[in-house]
């Protein structure tokens, strides 16, 4: 249904801080996120969205992985009302995952990815990777069920 799209990342981003990561392949996505600090606001969108038993799941999935600084940098407020709005936060949470395990090496510049949310997101890898603007800052985290790629932003998809 969700067609795959392979994308590329630079090799500065492939390598910088993947060390900082708990686990690696014995660990599912959600259980790398709940075990690295950094990640609580994501863990609890994820766990109130009842993703948490999807994204443990088989898989594989991509996921572009907002850290807490980037949802404390959305306006005032933001976080709160996607947290009372499952709906609406669920939309938000899937369009920051790609169906398919797709590390750096896949990514090339201008490459446009569907999300599991059905929308896409750009790539581009020209002076820094960035997807759809929130630049990538630790890629290749690989998870029993896919991989993460940490981003400094929250990408919201486009009113349909």
């Amino acid at each position: 249904m969700f067609r795959r799209t392979y994308l590329a990342l630079t090799a500065a981003a492939v390598l910088s801080g993947t060390t900082a990561f708990a686990g690696g392949h014995s660990k599912d996505i959600v259980d790398i996120a709940a075990s690295t600090e950094g990640f609580t606001t994501l863990v609890a969108a994820v766990t109130a969205a009842e993703l948490v038993e999807t994204l443990k799941g088989e898989g594989p999935f991509t996921v572009f992985a907002p850290t807490d600084a980037a949802f404390a940098a959305l306006p005032a407020g933001t976080v709160e009302s996607l947290l009372a709005d499952i709906p609406a936060l669920t939309n938000v949470l899937t369009y920051h995952v790609i169906a398919g395990k797709v590390m750096s090496t896949d990514l090339t510049n201008g490459m446009e990815a569907a999300t599991v949310q059905g929308q896409t997101v750009t790539i581009m890898t020209e002076g820094g990777v960035t997807v759809n603007g929130a630049n990538v800052v630790t890629a290749d985290i690989e998870a029993s069920n896919g991989v993460i790629h940490v981003i400094d932003a929250v990408i919201l998809p486009p009113a349909q």
